[in-house]
């Protein structure tokens, strides 16, 4: 039987290699009416009946910090500003995992997610640096407290998509799925740390 390999070099590559590689590329096959076998990681052909013979295997890896690194700087912040220690790190936890020189696709920086022009307005000059990050963000949860008399998942919900959209919503949190999520997941792990339970 005749073997015909239309697959491009990265995934040649990686057969080459073997398994030591964690992401392999999904390879799909096909034998002609003349028997000629194709392997392909991009069956490009709609009326060519392939099958898949090899699954990548995905893997993530999420990169994050140590959670109790800046506990110091999180109860300076708590106290200058009468916002629950608790909430900073479970914010935290969920915006950055604690990783203090993290960018998000939509370039927010650093352990508690500042856009670029919110660290502006809030004079934060460097969002890399855990404690001006940390004053600056703690700095914008207690105005959004005041701004929403302290209704949490209102102010979560204004962290995340920004007070504007809540507003517009006529004080609700808004229907993004991402913002929905998100509340759910920073009083998950505001109870988890209230509670004295380890944050995974």
């Amino acid at each position: 039987m005749i073997l015909k390999w239309t697959m491009s070099l990265l995934v040649l590559s990686i057969l080459i290699l073997g398994t030591a590689l964690t992401g392999q590329a999904d390879i799909y096959k096909y034998v002609d009416p003349e028997g000629v076998v194709h392997l392909t990681n991009v069956p490009t052909q709609h009326n060519v009946p392939y099958v898949l013979i090899m699954k990548e295997k995905r893997v993530i890896i999420q990169l994050k910090g140590d959670g109790t690194r800046y506990d110091d700087l999180i109860t300076r912040a708590s106290e200058k500003y009468r916002v629950d220690s608790t909430l900073i790190k479970a914010i935290i936890k969920a915006e950055s995992n604690f990783n203090h020189r993290a960018v998000s696709p939509m370039g927010a920086q650093g352990l508690m997610q500042l856009m670029p022009a919110t660290a502006a307005s809030l004079q934060v000059k460097d969002s890399f640096h855990p404690e001006n990050n940390i004053d600056g963000g703690v700095r914008y949860l207690r105005y959004l407290m005041n701004l929403f008399n302290g209704n949490l998942p209102l102010v979560l919900a204004a962290y995340n998509a920004g007070e504007n959209a809540v507003l517009r919503y006529n004080n609700r949190i808004p229907p993004y799925q991402e913002t929905q999520t998100y509340v759910k997941r920073v009083l998950h792990h505001l109870n988890s740390y209230s509670s004295g339970n380890r944050v995974h």
